[in-house]
């Protein structure tokens, strides 16, 4: 069973970070720049929050506020989750969907290494299926070949 750890193998270990004072137009421009959904919310290098594409869309447009002038911290999720490197990814998938939530920070020994998106655990999941049917099919080509004994 593939881990958390080999999915930060494959896509990298980059974290992009802002402080909990970043204003939210600079974090969007971080976000946007780096064509990811959501930035780790850093205080030194203690993990303080998340902001999410969808935290300014709730908190900051459709309360008619200015990103330019709110800092992340007013905005941000707090309560992060995050999981160990070795965590299976079918446990990380089913932490994702019950907890309503597509980014992930892993941590290594209480230290932050990545983050991983619910696009992330879905590759994962896909890779290790087209795997299983590729073994199998070669399985029932050989069985089934007369040639092959």
């Amino acid at each position: 069973m593939e881990t958390i750890h080999e999915i930060l193998e494959k896509k990298g270990r980059e974290i992009y970070s802002v402080t909990p004072d970043t204003t939210v137009f600079e974090a969007l421009t971080l976000m946007a720049e780096k064509n990811i959904g959501a930035v780790l919310v850093l205080d030194g290098e203690k993990l303080t929050g998340i902001m999410s594409e969808r935290d300014y869309a709730r908190k900051i447009a459709l309360k008619g506020k200015f990103s330019k002038e709110v800092p992340v911290k007013e905005i941000m999720s707090s309560d992060v989750i995050c999981v160990g490197s070795e965590q299976t990814i079918n446990n990380t998938k089913a932490i994702m969907i019950n907890k309503r939530i597509r980014h992930l920070p892993v941590l290594e020994d209480q230290k932050l290494v990545g983050i991983i998106s619910i696009g992330d655990v879905v590759n994962a999941v896909l890779d290790e299926k087209t795997f299983m049917i590729d073994q199998l099919e070669s399985y029932i080509k050989g069985v089934t070949d007369p040639g092959s004994k």
